[in-house]
């Protein structure tokens, strides 16, 4: 029986060439497939906040994490906890949308409070931000229709309360 589950980690970095490089070639020397990965600048354009989802048991995790802590760019590391964090992924789907079944694809959109971004003909782009599992089922309900492409984001988190992973002095 395998003990690995799904974590994501925000690690803030500074912002110069080469922080990514070093960071996904811990992640593949230490044998983690990255799930996903998502970077940007913060309100301090010195530093980026990553945010990475990656499965493995808690030892592996744990030497991550602190292999992570060690490189020369990195500011701060930490676990994000799920029942303590925010975890936001954005999807933009393209789905076939001809005749009555446009009608069908626009109600779901809706119930699944998401945003019509474009429209031709032929199809519909929708746009939709949540947890994973709310994107899975809203793929899963209009697979039937003809998913003709979407892409996602990976993770963004942020933690729950007043408590900041970066505070700049």
């Amino acid at each position: 029986m395998s003990s690995d589950q799904q974590f994501a980690v925000s690690i803030i970095v500074s912002n110069q060439s080469g922080a990514l490089t070093r960071i996904s070639s811990l992640f593949s020397q230490r044998n983690f497939n990255i799930d996903s990965f998502t970077c940007g600048v913060t309100n301090n354009p010195e530093v980026s906040r990553m945010t990475i989802t990656a499965t493995g048991d808690a030892n592996k995790k744990e030497q991550l994490l602190k292999q992570i802590s060690k490189l020369y760019d990195v500011k701060k590391v930490e676990l994000m906890t799920p029942e303590n964090t925010i975890l936001r992924e954005l999807l933009i789907a393209k789905v076939n949308a001809t005749g009555e079944s446009l009608q069908t694809i626009l109600d779901a959109a809706n119930v699944f409070r998401s945003k019509v971004v474009d429209m031709s003909p032929e199809s519909v782009c929708i746009e939709m931000t949540g947890e994973s599992s709310k994107l899975n089922a809203f793929l899963t309900y209009i697979a039937p229709y003809g998913i003709l492409e979407y892409c996602r984001t990976g993770l963004v988190a942020v933690e729950r309360g007043s408590k900041c992973l970066y505070v700049v002095d």
